[in-house]
Order: C-alpha cells, then structure tokens, then sequence
C-alpha cells in the first residue's frame, strides 16, 4: 500500500512559479507510474502531467505542454511538479496519484481511473 503526502501548493502571481511535491511512504521499496492530476471547484479532475516507473517517460496535458515539469527521484520516493509561468486558469486542488503495480519502464497514464492511490491535494491559487 502507497501512502502519499503532496505539498508546495500556495498563492501566486500570474506568470511566477510554483514547485509541487509527492513523497511517497517508506514502505515503499519502489517507484511506481505518477500522475499529476487537478481539479477546481465544480470541476472535474483532469490530467496534467504523468511520469513512468523509472522516469523514461512523461506525459503532459496540452494545457501545461511547455510549462510545466514532471519529474521523479525513485531514491528518495518523491515525485516533483515544476509549475512555470503560471496563469490563472492553472488554478485548482492538485492531486498526485500512483499506480499499485510496476508497469513498463515506458508506461503513463493519463485517466484519473487507472490510479490506486491518492494524495490529499494540495491547493494552488494564481492571482491575475
């Protein structure tokens, strides 16, 4: 079982920077694939940005595609998301989500579904 504790959420200006971080548990004795996803009020969640097992490779939203940033550290268990250039529409509750399985050093995915494990979220506010 993964346990995931996201931070780095807060209060930006539009066009500053914001970097997120997921830390998975001890228990966890290997990465698995990551997501990203967000979700602002009366929305539904939607993906940002994925991130293989191994970190070969990324997936990004075509809304984040140039801005933002995935990536991984599997010695530390944490997966990071580099938000640059922010704009008020990025504004949202951001979530990480992991996978239970190890899949392919080349898999992502993109689907809220196809994960098993949560954070709590993390809030991320851009001011115009």
């Amino acid at each position: 079982q993964v346990q995931l504790v996201e931070s780095g959420g807060g209060l930006v200006q539009g066009g500053g920077s914001l970097r997120l971080s997921c830390a998975a548990s001890r228990r966890t004795s290997s990465s698995y694939p990551m997501g990203w996803f967000r979700q602002g009020p009366g929305k539904e969640r939607e993906f940002v940005a994925a991130i293989s097992t191994y970190g070969d490779a990324t997936n990004y939203a075509d809304s984040v595609k140039g801005r933002f940033t995935v990536s991984r550290d599997n010695v530390k268990n944490t997966v990071s998301l580099q938000m640059n250039s922010l704009k008020p529409e990025d504004t949202a509750a951001y979530y990480c989500a992991a996978k239970g399985r190890p899949y392919s050093s080349f898999t992502t995915f993109t689907s809220p579904g196809s994960y098993d494990y949560w954070g709590q979220g993390t809030q991320v506010t851009v001011s115009s």
